[in-house]
Formats: C-alpha cells, sequence, structure tokens
C-alpha cells in the first residue's frame, strides 16, 4: 500500500490555496469574478473567506474606493487571510459564522460564497442573510460542486461508484448542493441571472488525490466497513499507478437582489 492512503487530512488553509492555484481552480474563480461584474466602489462580501484567496483579486477589481470584507469563523484561516492582506487597505477581515453575517442590511454591492454552502448547517438561512446584506440591484455569485457526479476512473468500476457514494453520504454535509443552488437562491428572495456548470478535469494522480482525497477518504472508507479493505487498497493503488482521470461537476449561480 502506497503511504499516501491514509495520510492525515492536510492542513486546511494550505490545501485551499493549492486547490484555487490549480488549473481547475483557477478557471472557474476567474469565471465567477467576471461573471459579478464588479466595479470600482463597489462593496464586496465574501462569505467563507478561508485563508483570503480571493481578496486581493477581489480588491483590485473594486479599486482604491471600494472595500472588500471578508468573513470566516476559523481564526486560523481569517489569521492567513490577514497576512495575505495586509498591504491592501480596502480589504476587512472579521470573524463570523455565515448565519449571521457581521454587516449591516442592504449595504453590500456583490457578494460570493465558494464552495462553503456544502458544510454550513443551513444553507437556505446563509442565503437569506445573504439577501438581507445587500442592496437592490445588487448580485451574488454561488459555486458549489455536485459531489454525485464524481466519476474516478478505475478497472474496479463498483469500488470507484462506491467511493463516490461514500463521499456523498458520509464526507460531505450537503454533498449535492450545486444543482440545487437556484432553487434555494429562488426561495431566499433572488432573482437568477445565469447558470453554469463546469467539469474539473485531473489526470496527475498527486492533484487528484490532493484535492479529491482519495487516500484519505478510502481509508477512512475501509475503517468505518463501507468498502472492503482489499478491494479498497487494491483501487487505491491503481490509480497511483496507470493513466489517471477524475472529474465532478461545479455549479456556478449568479443572482441578483430585487
Amino acid at each position: 500500500m502506497t503511504k499516501t492512503l491514509g495520510a492525515p487530512r492536510p492542513d486546511q488553509a494550505s490545501y485551499m490555496l493549492r486547490a484555487a492555484a490549480e488549473d481547475a481552480g483557477r478557471t472557474y474563480k476567474r469565471h465567477l469574478l467576471d461573471l459579478l461584474d464588479l466595479r470600482p466602489g463597489h462593496t464586496v462580501l465574501d462569505v467563507g473567506c478561508g485563508p483570503g484567496t480571493d481578496l486581493p483579486a477581489l480588491a483590485e477589481r473594486v479599486g482604491p474606493t471600494g472595500r472588500v470584507i471578508g468573513v470566516d469563523q476559523d481564526p486560523a484561516m481569517l489569521a492567513t487571510a490577514r497576512e495575505r492582506a495586509a498591504a491592501i487597505g480596502t480589504v476587512e477581515i472579521r470573524e463570523a459564522d455565515a448565519h449571521a453575517l457581521p454587516v449591516a442590511p442592504g449595504t453590500v454591492d456583490r457578494a460570493k460564497i465558494d464552495r462553503v454552502l456544502m458544510h454550513v448547517r443551513s444553507p437556505e438561512a446563509v442565503l437569506t442573510q445573504l439577501h438581507t446584506a445587500t442592496r437592490p440591484g445588487a448580485l451574488v455569485g454561488l459555486a458549489e460542486p455536485d459531489w454525485d457526479t464524481l466519476a474516478v476512473d478505475a478497472a474496479d468500476l463498483e469500488t470507484s461508484r462506491a467511493f463516490t457514494r461514500y463521499t456523498t453520504e458520509k464526507v460531505v454535509r450537503h454533498a449535492t448542493i450545486g444543482r440545487s443552488l437556484a432553487r434555494l437562491a429562488t426561495r431566499a428572495g433572488f432573482h437568477i441571472e445565469t447558470t453554469t456548470a463546469t467539469t474539473p478535469v485531473f489526470t496527475d494522480f498527486t492533484a487528484g488525490d490532493h484535492t479529491l482525497g482519495l487516500g484519505r477518504n478510502m481509508q477512512q472508507a475501509i475503517a468505518e466497513g463501507h468498502i472492503d479493505k482489499t478491494a479498497g487498497e487494491t483501487w487505491f493503488n491503481g490509480l497511483a499507478h496507470g493513466p489517471f482521470y477524475a472529474s465532478f461537476t461545479l455549479v456556478t449561480v449568479v443572482c441578483s437582489r430585487l
């Protein structure tokens, strides 16, 4: 068995920064920012800003007369975000839960929430908070995966399917949130402007393992009795020693506040 299977979960800030730097991460993030139509002078809210991956790009687009507010509840993430944005005077970092956004009602021109709703307690409540925080005419960008679409090529198709089921049912809190974004945003009072889907494709095993958690999640699935140990280890070692393919669907919705 390779050492990667069962390796400890990586530091979350480092994981997010590396994932954002990969080709798939750069592509969809640029697409999301383009759709948000950021203008000089805008106030932008980044909910679940994590280690501040997107704060510099947001600040650049709104210019010196704009303001960027990054919100996260993880002190370690916020420490990294503050370091990354220390030299940018228009960026503010605030510690708060996404269910209780620390901004005055009707003060935000643009907002984004990127791969956060799949983890929160109540996606509906967070979207309601965003509706309250934004001004009429504001745009909100949402980007979330649909983990039911995770496809990992392997000779053992049944184990690949079992791994996707385990990811959807046990690993991610709201694993199919991507497909639900438009419906949930409409319920929260937003008008849907655009809905797009992209397919990040991984052909490098190391990058795929890092982003998709193939080794650590397979080890967990084996430990919990969801996947046979021999089948799981054989499956993983086959991925590591042959041509590699994995993909999933990422849904991006941009909606407006009426």
